[in-house]
């Protein structure tokens, strides 16, 4: 069946400038009157919505759009980014459509919210990239957006990735206005993500490893809950030299033996985050573990592509570069090109036209 455009419904949103404005005011919204520098975002755009282009030089121009749809305060290129990137959310590729979700998510900007309802509501589309835009839905943090995540959690025919990543959402948005937010106090983390839940907040009480991995894996405990204890033991294993990073990613490895996909998926998005070399066994052997749920298999070989500089780990992922699974054949292809700007120590995963020249359907090696 081919893919249908994706068609927001902005009513409920009437302050949300469907079109960057041509000639913004001089104070308006703090965007430059204009700009002598190229356009970066129509060959960042025209890479990124073909199906044409390599599936790993769609990934770098979309994490270049999401620099650009992230900035603070915005600019005359951020309403064009977003835009740009929600243009792709029509491919047949799972894996991109929910990477768009994920970018989506983290800029900041409630422009974003209307593109991801609608995929939420297509209940023609992969759980995975609903699940996504219900996570993303939560990182915005838009207030607006908790009536419809509800009725997804409570729905008892809904997928299970589905309603748990509601439930999630629904923790965070609650979370972020209420009035514990404003007298929590939160470790300063290493990572710019804005995350599903914030790590349980600091107080006399400095919590150990071992209290923290229990936490972490009661399951009598909202999956929000866990989730704070997860990214907990994450600040604690950053930098990879301080004391309690091994102890603290064994912890979040055990994780691997939740019976939830959802949280399993996201143990391996924080081990891409960490790219700690203590966390390699367990997600090879997630990887390799044909049993294992897809969206949780492709986490894995995405995380092992931040490790690419460590010996061994990019023989691991070609050997699954016709694995029967779709999703997972084209996150080791993402792998295998993160791999390679690890070991040529590249600034940022991303393609910027003014300093690398970029041509859209041009292959990186």
């Amino acid at each position: 069946m081919a893919p249908t455009a994706v068609i927001p419904d902005f009513s409920t949103y009437p302050g949300i400038k469907i079109l960057p404005p041509a000639t913004p005011k001089k104070d308006s919204d703090n965007l430059p009157l204009e700009s002598t520098e190229p356009n970066p975002i129509a060959p960042l755009r025209a890479a990124l919505v073909s199906e044409a282009t390599p599936l790993a030089v769609r990934f770098r121009a979309l994490f270049s759009l999401k620099h650009h749809a992230s900035e603070q305060p915005p600019t005359l290129y951020t309403l064009p980014a977003i835009h740009a990137i929600a243009a792709a959310l029509s491919s047949p590729s799972t894996l991109l459509k929910h990477e768009l979700a994920y970018c989506l998510g983290q800029t900041s900007n409630l422009a974003a919210v209307p593109f991801l309802k609608t995929v939420l509501e297509d209940r023609g589309e992969d759980a995975m990239c609903r699940h996504e835009a219900a996570e993303a839905l939560g990182a915005l943090g838009d207030w607006k957006s908790l009536g419809l995540l509800k009725d997804f959690r409570d729905e008892a025919g809904e997928a299970k990735v589905v309603r748990e990543t509601c439930e999630v959402a629904v923790g965070r948005i609650e979370w972020e206005h209420s009035a514990k937010r404003k007298v929590e106090r939160l470790q300063t983390s290493d990572f710019t993500s804005i995350d599903p839940a914030p790590p349980l907040a600091l107080g006399t009480h400095q919590h150990t490893i071992e209290e923290l991995q229990k936490q972490l894996l009661d399951t009598c405990l909202s999956l929000f809950d866990r989730y704070r204890a997860m990214f907990a033991l994450r600040d604690l294993s950053s930098p990879p030299d301080l004391p309690t990073a091994v102890p603290a990613v064994k912890a979040l490895a055990s994780g691997f033996s939740d019976p939830s996909a959802l949280f399993r998926h996201e143990i391996a998005f924080v081990f891409g985050q960490l790219s700690h070399p203590a966390s390699i066994p367990s997600l090879i052997a997630t990887l390799c573990n044909s049993k294992e749920e897809n969206m949780v298999r492709h986490e894995a070989a995405e995380a092992l592509g931040s490790l690419g500089d460590e010996e061994g780990v990019e023989d691991i992922l070609r050997g699954f570069l016709d694995d029967p699974e779709q999703v997972v054949r084209e996150s080791v292809v993402v792998a295998l090109d993160m791999a390679n700007f690890e070991k040529n120590g590249e600034r940022e995963y991303a393609v910027l036209p003014e300093e690398l020249g970029f041509s859209p359907l041009a292959k990186i090696k």
